[in-house]
């Protein structure tokens, strides 16, 4: 274990914290190739997710699993034991309408109690549930993307929570053989069963047999995501992943053990990160989940804030946009900063995206507040591997390192270019999309391994234990007209740093052009400068970074700022948590040719020789 370990001499320890001690195993395949792996074994892992609700409403019937903002009335609260024996109820209404592994749950609605208690009846009752991204029913002029997982995914039941909400999206599905169920009224002209008919349903030994046939390679879940271009492919969740991912994560934080977990979260359950990683690790080690009703976007941002005033978590998940926007509350607010860290062992940020200006502050806020510093870290994984395949369970000084592969997981690495490819295996894995056999064989390799798509590489090549660094997409880096490569992921890495403070996140522009550029988003305190000192400061920046480089590919010559943060819902934030530089381009094209017309338009920053 490692207890309150510090890496640097200049600044104070870390704060105590029960950490597995990382022990990598290399083994070389030739060629370049070889594959990284924890030698500690996997322990045993429940056979599937309802008995991990069973064994904690066993244990601590009384403590409380769930909460909800309840208007002004406080909260709304959940205990395991309530949560067993509504699972259970719903379980049997899902077995009375014939629900079983081939007609799942479609669910429309965001993050809410009634949200989970389906979804716990459907791992109760073995029945896939198929969460949605909010953003495709109440963002959408056609619903084409509804409809896609819709006629993939062949529903028996639609749960949307507020009817009313979610009209025109239920009015826009064919309505043969299915039920709608909604939490309130049902919208005009539509025929809806309200969730609470569901609550009172009685269970019967019926649940009981269907609860102990259900095999760990059944289907959990079906989640949705799109990548980077196209209509959503359904990578199918089963029992076995996500229990698997749950062991692994017991055995390489057993501070877990030691100390009640805590989460008030937003990140959405369509998502792998807030519907697998966190959720799953509330039900897993019996803690209690906060549903924040905010998130990081202008205006609601403050409801994460008015909610952390009353929740103190234990560990603190986010994207970095989610940080960006909480930091500066926490900065001149100091009552909110004790409350925050009063009981917080981890922060936690998704992929390799959190700025180095971020990384200080937060470090900074830590000690000022406690005078040590919290644990900050990061993992690596992805929708197909339910999600986490390597962790840093040991202190970092800086972002970027993903960590080293967690018990059960092997990683192959495979030289692409003058990249090393990464390749995923283990029992937290997916068997594939969702009536998509083609794609479900272009996606492993030979032996079997997931080809997720992302570089890394040894953060020291003489110790696999230091870890791992994220070293881009693949897919991303592009040429130039000159026929100059462009990385990616590097590239940004060294802009987001040289324009330290300014610049809260970035994508890379260049393809077919000639040069490299910026569509980025200002910190909150650059937004605080005058535009044209901004500007100014930004170019100066970057002009001191080109002059340190060699060749296009490494110099940055113009940025437009963005006003619009990225979206999660619109695919712009990938379920690893960083920026997803095609979606981002595609759905920013108009963006893309302001910055290269000629000649520049009002609010493109160019970069001069120095």
């Amino acid at each position: 274990m490692i207890q309150g370990a510090t890496l640097s001499a200049d600044k104070p320890p870390f704060s105590p914290l029960a950490l597995a001690q990382p022990r990598v195993r290399r083994t070389d395949l030739g060629n370049g190739s070889f594959l990284l792996q924890s030698e500690e074994a996997l322990g045993d892992y429940a056979a599937h997710m309802g008995l991990l609700l069973k064994q904690q409403a066993a244990a601590q019937p009384d403590t409380v699993f769930l909460a909800e903002r309840n208007g002004s009335a406080g909260w709304r609260e959940v205990t395991y034991g309530e949560a067993w024996t509504a699972a259970r109820n719903i379980a049997q209404a899902l077995l009375d309408r014939g629900l079983d592994q081939s007609r799942p749950i479609l669910i429309l609605s965001g993050n809410s109690i009634d949200h989970a208690l389906l979804m716990l009846g459907g791992f109760v009752a073995g029945v896939p549930v198929v969460p949605v991204s909010t953003a495709y029913s109440l963002m959408s002029g056609d619903f084409a993307k509804v409809h896609h997982i819709f006629d993939l995914a062949k529903p028996k039941l639609v749960f949307a929570e507020k009817g009313a909400v979610f009209a025109k999206a239920l009015a826009s599905l064919p309505r043969r053989d299915i039920e709608i169920v909604v939490s309130d009224a049902a919208p005009d002209g539509i025929q809806a069963t309200l969730f609470s008919s569901l609550l009172q349903t009685r269970a019967t030994q019926a649940v009981d047999a269907r609860f102990a046939a259900i095999q760990p390679d059944w289907v959990a879940k079906y989640l949705f995501t799109s990548g980077s271009t196209g209509l959503p492919k359904g990578v199918i969740n089963t029992h076995r992943m996500m229990s698997s991912n749950q062991q692994a994560i017991a055995q390489i934080w057993p501070f877990l053990q030691e100390s009640r977990l805590v989460l008030l979260d937003w990140l959405p359950w369509n998502h792998t990160f807030g519907g697998n990683h966190n959720f799953n690790m509330v039900l897993r080690h019996g803690g209690t989940l906060y549903i924040d009703d905010g998130k990081p976007a202008p205006g609601l941002v403050e409801k994460t804030v008015a909610n952390l005033r009353e929740v103190s978590p234990s560990i603190y998940f986010n994207v970095p946009a989610g940080y960006a926007m909480l930091i500066p509350h926490l900065e001149k607010d100091d009552a909110l900063c004790r409350r925050f860290f009063q009981n917080l062992n981890m922060i936690f940020y998704a992929g390799a995206a959190l700025p180095p200006d971020l990384w200080s502050r937060l470090e900074a806020l830590s000690i000022k507040t406690l005078g040590h510093r919290v644990t900050m870290t990061s993992s690596w994984g992805s929708t197909e591997t339910a999600p986490l395949a390597t962790a840093a369970h040991f202190p970092i000084e800086r972002a970027g390192v993903i960590g080293v592969p967690v018990p059960g997981v092997q990683l192959k690495f495979v030289p692409n270019g003058a990249k090393l490819e990464i390749r995923v295996k283990g029992p937290n894995v997916t068997p594939g999309y969702l009536g998509q056999p083609e794609t479900t064989a272009k996606a492993f390799d030979e032996d079997g391994f997931y080809c997720i798509g992302d570089a890394c590489k040894l953060a020291d090549e003489a110790d696999p234990n230091k870890g791992l660094v994220f070293d881009g997409r693949i897919a991303e880096d592009f040429k130039l007209t000159t026929g100059t490569w462009v990385h990616v992921g590097g590239i940004r890495v060294a802009a987001l740093a040289a324009c330290s403070p300014l610049l809260q996140d970035a994508v890379v522009t260049g393809q077919d052009a000639s040069y490299i550029g910026l569509l980025a988003w200002p910190t909150a305190a650059a937004k605080e400068l005058p535009p044209e000192e901004l500007a100014r400061q930004i170019a100066e920046k970057l002009r001191a970074h080109n002059a340190a480089q060699r060749g296009s590919s490494l110099q940055v010559k113009r940025v437009l700022l963005l006003s619009e943060p990225p979206s999660i819902d619109a695919n712009e934030i990938t379920d690893k948590g960083y920026i997803n530089q095609r979606a981002t381009l595609e759905r920013r094209h108009a963006d893309v040719k302001r910055l290269y017309a000629e000649p520049p338009g009002d609010g493109v920053i160019v970069i001069t020789d120095a």
